[in-house]
C-alpha cells in the first residue's frame, strides 16, 4: 500500500482556539482520505497545533506516522526527534538552498510530493498565502487536495 501524506501550512500567529477544527480535520483525513503520513514545520503556532492535533489522533490510529520536516541541514542544526514524532525529514536537494529562503524551499518541495494539504491562510502578509495559492492552482489540476481550515473559522482566504 502506497503511503498517502499530508503537510500542513499555516500562520505562525495560529489561535489555540483552530485546535478543534485541526483535530477534526485530521481524523478525516485519515478515515475519509486514508492519510497515513502526516508532515509538519516547527515554526510558529499552527505548527505546534497539528503536531498536537496528529499525536492525539496516533493514539487511535496506530498506523498514522508524524514526521518533523527539517528546512536547515541537521548537521548545521542538530535536531532530536520531538517526542511523538516519528522521525525527521530534510528534503532532497536542499544542500545549496540559502538558509534566507530554505522554509519557504521546503514547504514548497512538500507542497510538490503530498497528496493532501490542511492549511490556514487567510491574510495577505505572509507566505502561507502564497504557498496556499499555489496549493490551489496545483489542486485544480488535481495533484493535491487542499482544506483551508481559514474558512471553517469565519477568515476567508483573500
Amino acid at each position: 500500500m502506497t503511503e498517502i501524506t499530508c503537510f500542513f501550512i499555516g500562520h505562525r500567529e495560529a489561535d489555540d482556539e483552530l485546535l478543534p477544527a485541526l483535530t477534526a480535520a485530521v481524523e478525516r483525513h485519515i478515515t475519509e482520505y486514508g492519510v497515513t503520513s502526516f508532515m509538519v514545520g516547527r515554526y510558529g503556532n499552527f505548527d505546534k497545533l497539528a503536531a498536537r492535533a496528529v499525536i492525539e489522533a496516533k493514539k487511535r490510529h496506530p498506523e498514522v506516522t508524524l514526521t518533523l520536516l527539517l528546512p536547515y541541514h541537521p548537521f548545521d542544526r542538530p535536531i532530536p526527534t520531538p517526542k511523538g514524532f516519528d522521525g525527521t525529514f530534510y528534503p532532497p536537494g536542499m544542500e545549496t538552498v540559502p538558509k534566507r529562503v530554505a522554509i519557504v524551499r521546503a514547504n514548497r518541495y512538500m507542497m510538490e510530493n503530498s497528496s493532501h494539504l490542511i492549511a490556514y491562510a487567510w491574510h495577505p502578509a505572509s507566505n502561507a498565502r502564497e504557498l496556499m495559492e499555489y496549493a490551489q492552482a496545483r489542486e485544480k489540476k488535481g495533484k493535491i487536495h487542499v482544506e483551508n481550515l481559514a474558512e471553517k473559522v469565519g477568515k476567508p482566504f483573500i
